[in-house]
């Protein structure tokens, strides 16, 4: 999983709330049992006028140049600017693994839908949640300076604007570290893998009968 310490990045506000995962990724694209190949597909019916599947690029597509993510000033975008309840809908990852693909390392929102909050932290995708009134703040300022870019700090919890304005953010210990070290529940689990053979062969001196083979019994 990716580190996440300290971001920098040029903003693209998505002005609409209750955004569920079928419009982050539609179901078409769900067939793939592989974590790439969503970038493309990110806000799908939003971003093209045509349905779209897995074989087809995007430079095949008839796109929709009014979209957000389509219009020039916002090309290269790594934060998203949201609005409440981003994410609710299905539980599908593939959500998450979208946004990344596509360039996102940041969401900052309202709010989340729990399920995807919690996908985001799997993937090395952080979500931050901030006042309305903060977030409407952004949006202004986002609409009225083109190339408005975002710091969003994880070691200090805060978002620090152009203007120099800090925003502060709470966020879960153990998913902090978990970000800045770019691990998840198996990368900690693993890091004490010398411990957890240990414990295997001692289990296997002191109780040999929950080892044994049942079919030589």
């Amino acid at each position: 999983m990716k580190t996440f310490t300290q971001h920098t990045g040029l903003v693209v506000p998505l002005d609409l709330a209750n955004v569920d995962t079928d419009q982050i990724i539609p179901k078409q694209f769900l067939k793939s049992i592989r974590r790439t190949g969503f970038g493309d597909h990110l806000f799908d019916s939003w971003r093209y006028h045509d349905e779209g599947d897995l074989d087809k690029s995007p430079n095949e597509r008839d796109i929709n140049h009014e979209f957000v993510l389509n219009v020039p000033r916002y090309q290269g975008a790594s934060v998203l600017l949201a609005r409440a309840n981003f994410g609710c809908g299905s539980s599908r990852e593939h959500a998450a693994w979208a946004l990344d693909e596509y360039g996102i390392r940041c969401v900052v929102a309202p709010s989340f839908a729990d399920i995807f909050f919690n996908n985001c932290f799997q993937n090395g995708l952080l979500p931050v949640v901030l006042p309305k009134d903060v977030v409407d703040r952004l949006f202004r300022e986002v609409e009225d300076s083109p190339g408005y870019s975002l710091t969003v700090d994880l070691a200090a919890q805060e978002v620090r604007s152009p203007s120099g304005e800090r925003y502060a953010f709470e966020i879960d210990g153990f998913r902090k570290q978990c970000l800045l070290k770019g691990i998840d529940e198996i990368g900690l689990t693993l890091a004490d893998a010398s411990a957890i053979r240990a414990y295997e062969a001692r289990r296997r001196q002191e109780a040999p009968w929950l080892f044994q083979d049942s079919s030589t019994s």
